[in-house]
């Protein structure tokens, strides 16, 4: 057996998102300024599922519930 699993499913799949005006002006001013630090050309959906996966990762509760199995009950 291979040290490397075989890779999960990458397939992207589309969300629509609607947002509040104020939520839309921070995701712009958080693109540009991601932009102007790393040099970078990042449009704004290709951040918002990084944010996302970061704050998820970063929520020990829904971690926890999670791993306890709480997301199938």
């Amino acid at each position: 057996m291979l040290k490397l699993a075989k890779l999960p499913d990458r397939t992207p799949i589309k969300i629509g998102l609607t947002v509040t005006p104020d939520l839309a002006q921070a995701l712009g001013d958080y693109t540009a300024i991601y932009n102007r630090i790393y040099g970078d050309k990042a449009e704004m959906a290709d951040l918002i599922p990084a944010m996302l996966e970061a704050f998820l990762v970063s929520d020990r509760a829904f971690v926890k519930a999670r791993k306890d199995g709480e997301a199938n009950s």
